[in-house]
Protein backbone atom coordinates (compact mmCIF):
# COMPACT_ATOMS: atom_id res chain seq x y z
CA UNK A 1 0.00 0.00 0.00
CA UNK A 2 1.70 3.36 -0.99
CA UNK A 3 1.09 5.72 1.77
CA UNK A 4 -1.63 8.68 1.65
CA UNK A 5 0.38 11.81 0.97
CA UNK A 6 -2.35 13.38 -0.56
CA UNK A 7 -4.67 13.32 2.64
CA UNK A 8 -7.95 12.08 0.77
CA UNK A 9 -9.94 9.68 2.34
CA UNK A 10 -8.36 9.57 6.13
CA UNK A 11 -10.12 7.98 8.58
CA UNK A 12 -7.94 5.10 9.98
CA UNK A 13 -4.70 3.52 10.28
CA UNK A 14 -4.57 2.03 6.39
CA UNK A 15 -5.64 5.27 4.95
CA UNK A 16 -3.91 7.64 7.32
CA UNK A 17 -2.19 10.71 5.79
CA UNK A 18 1.81 10.06 6.14
CA UNK A 19 4.43 12.30 6.99
CA UNK A 20 7.96 10.97 7.24
CA UNK A 21 9.63 13.04 10.51
CA UNK A 22 13.62 13.10 10.83
CA UNK A 23 14.49 13.94 14.83
CA UNK A 24 16.67 16.71 14.92
CA UNK A 25 19.25 16.58 17.52
CA UNK A 26 17.53 19.44 19.68
CA UNK A 27 14.38 16.74 19.83
CA UNK A 28 16.21 14.68 22.80
CA UNK A 29 16.33 15.31 25.94
CA UNK A 30 18.67 14.16 28.82
CA UNK A 31 17.06 10.54 28.46
CA UNK A 32 18.62 10.51 24.72
CA UNK A 33 15.65 10.07 23.45
CA UNK A 34 12.85 12.45 21.93
CA UNK A 35 11.55 14.78 24.37
CA UNK A 36 7.50 14.47 24.89
CA UNK A 37 6.73 17.31 24.21
CA UNK A 38 8.20 16.96 21.08
CA UNK A 39 5.84 14.17 20.09
CA UNK A 40 3.31 16.61 20.74
CA UNK A 41 4.64 19.31 18.58
CA UNK A 42 5.02 16.72 15.99
CA UNK A 43 1.34 15.47 16.16
CA UNK A 44 -0.08 19.51 15.88
CA UNK A 45 2.39 20.09 12.80
CA UNK A 46 1.10 16.68 10.87
CA UNK A 47 -2.98 17.73 11.42
CA UNK A 48 -1.69 21.24 10.05
CA UNK A 49 -0.07 19.44 7.06
CA UNK A 50 -2.78 17.11 6.75
CA UNK A 51 -5.24 20.44 6.31
CA UNK A 52 -2.89 22.79 4.02
CA UNK A 53 -2.44 19.63 1.88
CA UNK A 54 -6.40 18.68 1.63
CA UNK A 55 -7.87 21.70 1.47
CA UNK A 56 -7.49 24.69 -1.01
CA UNK A 57 -6.50 27.70 -0.54
CA UNK A 58 -9.84 29.38 -0.62
CA UNK A 59 -11.36 27.34 1.77
CA UNK A 60 -7.80 28.02 4.11
CA UNK A 61 -8.28 31.35 3.57
CA UNK A 62 -11.98 31.10 5.26
CA UNK A 63 -11.44 28.28 7.82
CA UNK A 64 -8.56 27.35 10.39
CA UNK A 65 -8.73 24.90 13.12
CA UNK A 66 -7.49 25.60 16.89
CA UNK A 67 -7.32 22.22 19.34
CA UNK A 68 -9.46 21.98 22.31
CA UNK A 69 -8.19 18.77 24.04
CA UNK A 70 -4.97 16.25 23.69
CA UNK A 71 -4.93 12.99 25.60
CA UNK A 72 -1.53 11.46 24.73
CA UNK A 73 0.07 8.27 25.29
CA UNK A 74 4.12 7.84 24.99
CA UNK A 75 4.87 3.83 24.50
CA UNK A 76 8.28 3.57 23.14
CA UNK A 77 11.46 5.83 22.71
CA UNK A 78 12.80 7.37 19.60
CA UNK A 79 16.35 7.55 19.37
CA UNK A 80 18.95 9.48 17.28
CA UNK A 81 18.92 7.65 13.98
CA UNK A 82 15.32 6.68 14.13
CA UNK A 83 12.94 8.18 11.85
CA UNK A 84 9.45 8.14 12.05
CA UNK A 85 6.43 8.18 10.21
CA UNK A 86 3.52 10.37 11.21
CA UNK A 87 -0.20 9.13 10.59
CA UNK A 88 -3.43 11.09 11.03
CA UNK A 89 -6.95 10.05 10.30
CA UNK A 90 -9.93 12.00 11.22
CA UNK A 91 -13.02 10.70 12.96
CA UNK A 92 -16.81 12.33 13.53
CA UNK A 93 -17.15 15.66 12.85
CA UNK A 94 -19.76 16.98 15.86
CA UNK A 95 -20.78 20.39 15.02
CA UNK A 96 -17.64 22.82 14.86
CA UNK A 97 -15.67 19.98 16.79
CA UNK A 98 -13.48 17.27 14.75
CA UNK A 99 -11.81 14.43 16.04
CA UNK A 100 -8.36 13.53 15.04
CA UNK A 101 -5.92 10.62 16.00
CA UNK A 102 -1.90 10.98 15.04
CA UNK A 103 -0.02 7.58 15.64
CA UNK A 104 3.75 8.41 15.59
CA UNK A 105 6.15 4.97 14.81
CA UNK A 106 9.50 3.80 13.51
CA UNK A 107 8.34 2.27 10.55
CA UNK A 108 7.80 -1.51 10.46
CA UNK A 109 7.55 -1.22 14.20
CA UNK A 110 4.18 -2.81 16.05
CA UNK A 111 2.94 -0.13 18.23
CA UNK A 112 3.53 3.97 18.59
CA UNK A 113 6.10 5.26 19.75
CA UNK A 114 3.22 8.18 20.64
CA UNK A 115 -0.62 7.83 19.87
CA UNK A 116 -2.28 10.88 19.90
CA UNK A 117 -6.17 11.86 20.21
CA UNK A 118 -7.25 15.05 19.74
CA UNK A 119 -9.91 17.12 19.44
CA UNK A 120 -10.14 20.48 17.01
CA UNK A 121 -12.32 23.04 16.70
CA UNK A 122 -13.13 24.76 13.33
CA UNK A 123 -13.41 28.49 13.37
CA UNK A 124 -14.37 31.49 10.93
CA UNK A 125 -10.76 33.43 10.25
CA UNK A 126 -12.19 36.44 9.98
CA UNK A 127 -14.56 36.25 13.38
CA UNK A 128 -12.41 33.92 15.19
CA UNK A 129 -16.21 32.25 16.17
CA UNK A 130 -16.56 28.21 16.24
CA UNK A 131 -18.54 27.09 13.24
CA UNK A 132 -20.31 23.50 12.22
CA UNK A 133 -17.69 21.31 10.10
CA UNK A 134 -19.23 21.53 6.97
CA UNK A 135 -19.46 19.79 3.53
CA UNK A 136 -16.97 21.55 1.95
CA UNK A 137 -14.31 20.74 4.92
CA UNK A 138 -15.87 17.50 4.56
CA UNK A 139 -15.38 17.33 1.16
CA UNK A 140 -11.42 18.75 1.11
CA UNK A 141 -10.38 15.75 3.44
CA UNK A 142 -12.55 13.02 1.16
CA UNK A 143 -14.37 11.93 4.37
CA UNK A 144 -17.96 11.81 5.29
CA UNK A 145 -17.72 13.58 8.69
CA UNK A 146 -19.56 10.21 10.68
Amino acid sequence: MSPNVEGKGATNFETAFNVEIFPKPEDFDELGHVNNAVYLRWAQEIAVRHWTTAAPPALQARRLFVVLRHEVDYRDPVLPGDPVIGRTWLGPANGPRFERTVDIRKPGARRAAAFVKSVWCMLDIETRRPLRVGKDVLDAFGVSGE
